[in-house]
């Protein structure tokens, strides 16, 4: 055989070796399995929401189990407005102002539940807005408190119409139990003569200390077109009402505080409240009624009136997660009241606080569901125009959680898809050059609700997000929560953005439960 055959035959052996290596079955993780070993779960029956297509066919088939809203009344969907919560033998009672169905002017409704996650929601009322009128015409946010073997409920009394010399009064309400509850007749708190004004006085918030037989309570109010808040010393039997004056002042410009609440955290001491029309916020002290720190927002203006419930152990901010008047704008969130909205209170090593997921309602979520991307990990990389890259499904209700970082100040985040246009994305955003988290419309164009979050690029930072129907809260972990309302987008992709950035997601985990 000549040399020139021996090469011929030598490369075809060659060229054969190569396609059968080719060929051979290589180590790789079965389909239905994670990168880090863990099996997907495929569902067989659930919800097609991509065969839903409008916003409003898909809310009315939301079940929310982890964000209440209320039973259908006669074809109406009532809301959860104010909660007023309290807490006794492993019970949260969490008392709301029931807007619309067959809720009288807003009167007070019962939910109770042990874990944040199974609520029973009680069909009586427990105080009714007064039908015939009169100063309790309406029904106001107030608060529970135990007295020895008795409950008081107060509560604002709200005029119905403008004949009345005070508009808001605080009334009161007893029982033995706490389901029901009787108005007590010819008892009230009228506003200081000093406020120099007989209109905005309410929300009252009581504490009872044994020691002492004595009642704490705080009350919003205004003086001289700024907003305050007040407090009063009450006997036991409720025949002694003092006056002891003021102990904040808002230095912002809401014309109300409302809901206020005080709570303590190892040696520091705490008032909340919502600025009217806007976020909740918080103050610290070492002493208790202060004087008080600068006040700090919590979240956005879409988790409301929120106040605090404690078990002993862990402290809750127990609110409400605004919806919009319409389900299908792109321009606003701006209805009252909506869906319950439960978060966990940390405290930091310097007093600040931050909220979180709530242990349990995290628990719920154990099916693992497979990404629309190889692996866990997503970068994207972009100029001046923002770039996407799709990420997950956006399911009825589901957990994403993993690990962000950044190289430069542009804005990057998540998108989700509305209605198949590129311009109608919702997005929550990150944006580190303003040290803000943002919940935007319309590619970005329209800003619903933003909150602090200071990061930084080269680091790395870990997130939880949580949806349930078209409530949802981001969690960037140690830093900040915002609450957004996403109607819309369930059954269709959501997307990792960047915009002037290089961004990489990193340990991503997607459950439904």
């Amino acid at each position: 055989m000549k040399r020139a055959s021996y090469a011929v035959v030598f490369s075809l052996i060659l060229c054969l070796a190569m396609l059968f290596s080719a060929c051979a079955p290589k180590e790789t993780k079965p389909a239905n399995v994670a990168e880090d070993g863990e099996a997907f779960v495929f569902p067989e029956d659930e919800k097609d929401f991509a065969a839903l297509r409008t916003p409003g066919s898909q809310e009315a088939a939301y079940s929310y189990d982890i964000f209440f809203l209320p039973d259908l009344d006669n074809g109406v969907q009532p809301y959860v407005g104010d909660t007023m919560p309290y807490y006794e033998d492993g019970v949260y009672y969490i008392y709301y102002l029931k807007e619309g169905g067959d809720s009288y002017n807003h009167s007070i409704y019962l939910l109770t539940t042990k874990d944040f996650i199974t609520y029973e929601d009680q069909d009586e009322v427990v105080l009714e807005a007064s039908r015939s009128g009169g100063q309790d015409g309406w029904i106001g946010t107030g608060s529970v408190v135990k007295v020895k073997d008795e409950y008081y409920f107060f509560y604002t009394g709200h005029a119905g119409s403008d004949s009345y010399e005070y508009k808001e009064k605080v009334m009161v309400a007893k029982s033995d139990g706490l389901t029901s509850f009787e108005k007590v007749a010819d008892w009230e708190i009228i506003p200081p003569a000093d406020l120099g004004q007989k209109n905005d006085f309410r929300d009252p918030q009581a504490y009872y200390d044994p020691e002492t037989d004595t009642i704490t309570m705080t009350v919003t109010a205004s003086k001289s077109n700024k907003a305050r808040i007040l407090k009063y010393t009450l006997s036991s039997d409720l025949q002694n009402v003092t006056y002891d004056g003021i102990i904040f002042t808002d230095p912002e410009t809401f014309w109300n505080l409302e809901c206020s609440d005080t709570f303590t955290i190892g040696d520091k001491y705490y008032l909340t409240y919502s600025g009217q029309d806007d976020t909740l916020w918080y103050a610290y002290s070492d002493t208790p009624y202060g004087p008080y720190s600068d006040p700090i927002r919590l979240d956005g203006d879409l988790f409301y009136a929120a106040k605090h419930a404690e078990d002993g152990k862990d402290v809750y901010m127990i609110g409400w997660a605004r919806r919009s008047e319409s389900v299908s704008s792109t321009q606003e969130v701006s209805g009252w009241a909506g869906n319950l909205a439960v978060q966990k209170v940390e405290q930091n090593p310097d007093g600040t606080l931050t909220l979180t997921p709530v242990d349990e309602l995290l628990g719920q979520y154990k099916n693992r569901r497979q990404l629309l991307v190889d692996g866990m990990t997503l970068s994207v990389e972009a100029g001046s125009s923002y770039n996407y890259a799709e990420l997950c499904t956006a399911y009825e209700s589901f957990v994403l959680s993993g690990k962000i970082s950044f190289e430069k100040n542009g804005s990057f985040g998540f998108a989700f898809d509305y209605n198949g246009r590129t311009e109608k994305y919702k997005t929550i955003t990150l944006d580190p050059k303003d040290d803000q988290i943002l919940l935007q419309f319309n590619e970005g164009e329209t800003v619903i609700t933003q909150t602090a979050a200071v990061t930084d690029p080269g680091k790395t930072y870990e997130f939880t997000y949580i949806q349930d129907g078209s409530v949802g809260i981001f969690y960037l972990d140690g830093i900040a929560s915002l609450t957004v309302r996403l109607y819309g987008v369930s059954g269709k992709p959501i997307r990792l953005f960047a915009e002037n950035n290089s961004v990489t997601l990193s340990d991503l985990k997607l459950y439904t439960k």
